[in-house]
């Protein structure tokens, strides 16, 4: 308990690591690599043994790459794809535990996922070296939540670096793996998307060889603490952290001060990403040498000493740093201090270079310290808004199955309930077909409380979740449980594409593939549904609109019967950007036509103008009042009246869909086979490959056609169609 840690020894010596290791002599090689590229690179020279993740923008490129340099460099380096965060960092952490030096990498929302054996493994501590690497989204750009990993490892107290750029990453990497075995604590490294997603040059450096062997030391009393046990180990802990910030505090590798003077107006106290954009916004500006920047990259436990030292010599101080106020938070007089907390750098999104610049020009001119004028860029907005580029928002890839997933859902339940998932698969908003994206498992969990909550009350509405694969098999699985055991009745569709595809096609439990090409083992989806208790699993084709509809009727009257329950249907289909052969076995060439043919005997149609002739007519004696055609009208033209429904020809654009969908042929209404301009696919299907010309009319765009055909099964006119 009162075991006092020697003094860290940073670089290693050239030739040879701590704890046993050697240092793989090669000649020295520089290299142009991604952020995430550096960061496996700066794993791998730290002799990490073992390495598991779970992909997640922006973190996805390390594994690949850890397993790049592994064959390069014909490493024993374990790596797996784990099937979510808090499995990754479990299997790491008690590699660490064998005496193995192990690491995990995800994104910041996925530490929440793994946030409960990270805050036991604090206490408990470690043996080999374990950094988890959690990279940061400010903005966010693609995740739920723009949180700052930092807060994290305030909250569960455990040591962070924050690199300023890949090189420093890279640095910092072997440095946090000899801190974490000298204090026997895990360490964190916490890159934000602007260092994951840079480039840079770096030099390659020796590899450190660890020829550890696992052994796991019998000590119940550490490992399967009990709360009495768990107070000693937090005053431990406690004691840990002291001496780690006396050691931040000297460490003037990672926290020193640049154009350090006696005194000085105004200085910028910055953390990691916040040191690179201060850096180059005060060179633009002409005054980097003017004002001295204490840069900070071990953010917590906080080296005070410097910081204060910093303050004492300035006038005042900008705080930096992405996204949280942590340095702010930890400073104790902010007498001098500006930032986030009093408003002057925005508490949300990413720290754009102009808005800094603005920031710190104000400041200049506020206390008399010359600065050159900001450029005005407003000619250069107006060169950009001049071009008249389309604004366009996120779609789904053309030939998207989940794009058909969706129509036919849509289709199926107008009036139902949408829970979906986190995936690229979200894009189904814009189909109308997704309600709700909260977390990974989210659309289960969702849907079983959405019933439970109408169930209550007496009424009964279609619920629709739907969760890709790959996040099924991350954590739908519990939510499915639960949903069983509680008698929820609701339906789920798995849209299996066979991949991870948002995130870079990473390989699924079901495919068998591992990250390294270790031997592996193919697990069946529909045995895992199985296994959960559902008793009604089918699978279906998405490419078949029509018999996806039906097979989703089917699966909703299964919910409502009285020996029924959850239906899961598993609509099954590969990704066709990762398996683009799929579609060249049989290609769907697809024409539009824009007049009708001859033998129709029909009038021209202009693009929004109707002949009276070719508009819907409603007849009455034929109705049975379903109301179908009103709620699938995807313009509202049509409305309830007293004596029958009534079309308002204003709002009719023609797409046929009321009476496609009329059960009792109650609407008229003769299909053109040609594009009317009705604009039906561009805005219920959405594919990008079909656009609208200047004429109003749908044209193909050949450059991303993939020939897949499921327009055809779209048009209402036929005016889409299949070239023989």
């Amino acid at each position: 308990m009162g075991k006092k840690y020697a003094p860290l020894l940073h670089p290693p010596p050239r030739g040879e690591g701590r704890g046993g290791g050697r240092f793989t002599m090669s000649e020295e090689e520089k290299r142009v690599l991604l952020g995430n590229e550096v960061i496996a690179r700066g794993i791998v020279e730290s002799g990490c043994q073992f390495f598991a993740a779970y992909p997640g923008t922006p973190s996805s490129e390390i594994l690949p790459a850890v397993v790049h340099f592994k064959k390069e460099d014909n490493l024993d380096i374990y790596v797996e794809w784990s099937t979510n965060e808090k499995v990754a960092f479990e299997n790491a952490l008690v590699a660490s535990y064998t005496g193995k030096r192990a690491a995990v990498a995800m994104k910041q929302v996925g530490l929440n996922v793994a946030t409960d054996p990270l805050m036991s493994a604090a206490y408990i501590g470690t043996i080999g070296g374990f950094v988890i690497i959690s990279c940061d989204d400010p903005g966010p750009f693609s995740s739920q939540t723009e949180q700052d990993t930092r807060f994290m490892a305030m909250f569960a107290k455990i040591p962070v670096f924050d690199p300023a750029n890949p090189r420093e990453a890279q640095q910092m990497l072997p440095i946090a793996f000899e801190l974490s075995e000298k204090y026997q604590i895990p360490v964190i490294l916490r890159p934000v998307l602007r260092v994951s997603h840079a480039q840079q040059a770096i030099t390659f450096n020796p590899i450190i060889k660890i020829a550890r062997k696992a052994n796991f030391p019998h000590d119940p009393q550490r490992w399967s603490a009990t709360p009495r046990y768990r107070f000693l180990l937090h005053k431990q802990l406690n004691r840990k952290l002291q001496e780690i910030a006396e050691e931040f505090n000297s460490m003037t590798s990672l926290n020193f001060t640049e154009h350090d003077r006696g005194k000085a107006v105004l200085g910028i106290i910055a953390g990691g990403i916040g040191y690179a954009i201060a850096r180059d916004v005060l060179t633009e500006m002409g005054v980097r040498g003017g004002i001295p920047i204490l840069k900070i990259g071990t953010p917590f436990p906080f080296p005070a000493g410097i910081v204060e030292h910093f303050i004492e010599k300035c006038g005042h101080v900008l705080i930096l740093e992405e996204t949280e106020p942590v340095i702010e938070l930890q400073i104790r007089d902010k007498s001098k201090i500006t930032g986030r907390l009093d408003g002057r750098i925005p508490n949300e999104g990413e720290m754009l270079p102009e808005a800094i610049t603005q920031v710190i020009s104000d400041l200049c001119k506020e206390f008399s310290i010359p600065v050159r004028e900001i450029p005005s860029t407003v000619s250069l907005e107006k060169l950009v808004a001049g071009i008249g580029l389309p604004i366009r928002r996120p779609t789904l890839c053309s030939g998207c199955p989940h794009r058909a997933s969706f129509y036919a859902l849509k289709k199926a339940f107008p009036n139902g309930i949408f829970p979906s998932d986190i995936g690229c698969y979200t894009l189904g908003m814009n189909l109308e077909s997704v309600d709700t994206c909260h977390d990974m498992g989210a659309a289960i969990t969702f849907a079983s409380g959405l019933y439970q909550a109408y169930h209550q009350d007496g009424k009964d509405i279609p619920i629709i979740a739907t969760i890709g694969d790959s996040t099924f098999y991350h954590s739908g699985a519990p939510g499915l449980l639960n949903a069983v055991y509680n008698g929820s009745r609701f339906i789920l569709v798995i849209l299996d594409n066979s991949i991870t595809a948002m995130t870079g096609m990473q390989p699924t439990p079901e495919s068998g593939a591992t990250a390294d090409g270790h031997a592996g083992q193919s697990l069946s989806l529909e045995e895992l549904v199985k296994g959960c208790g559902v008793k009604y699993i089918r699978v279906v084709n998405p490419y078949d609109i029509k018999g996806m509809i039906q097979e989703a009727e089917k699966a909703y009257k299964y919910t409502q019967q009285r020996d029924g329950g959850t239906a899961v249907l598993i609509a099954r289909y590969p990704c066709i950007i990762y398996q683009r052969e799929q579609l060249k076995v049989n290609p769907i060439k697809v024409e539009i036509r824009h007049t009708p043919p001859p033998e129709k005997g029909l009038p021209q149609v202009k693009s929004g103008e109707m002949d009276k002739s070719l508009l819907p007519v409603y007849q009455e004696e034929a109705c049975c009042e379903c109301d179908t055609c009103m709620i699938q009208c995807p313009e509202g033209a049509i409305s309830k009246t007293e004596s029958g429904y009534v079309i308002d020809y204003n709002k009719c654009t023609g797409c046929r869909v009321c009476v496609q969908e009329c059960p009792t042929s109650a609407i008229d209404m003769p299909a053109v086979e040609a594009c009317i301009g009705c604009g039906y696919c561009l805005k219920r299907f959405e594919c990008p490959s079909l656009i609208r010309g200047k004429d109003g009319r749908v044209k193909i765009d050949r450059l991303t056609c993939v020939d897949c055909g499921l327009c055809v099964q779209v048009c209402g006119q036929g005016g889409i169609y299949q070239v023989s």
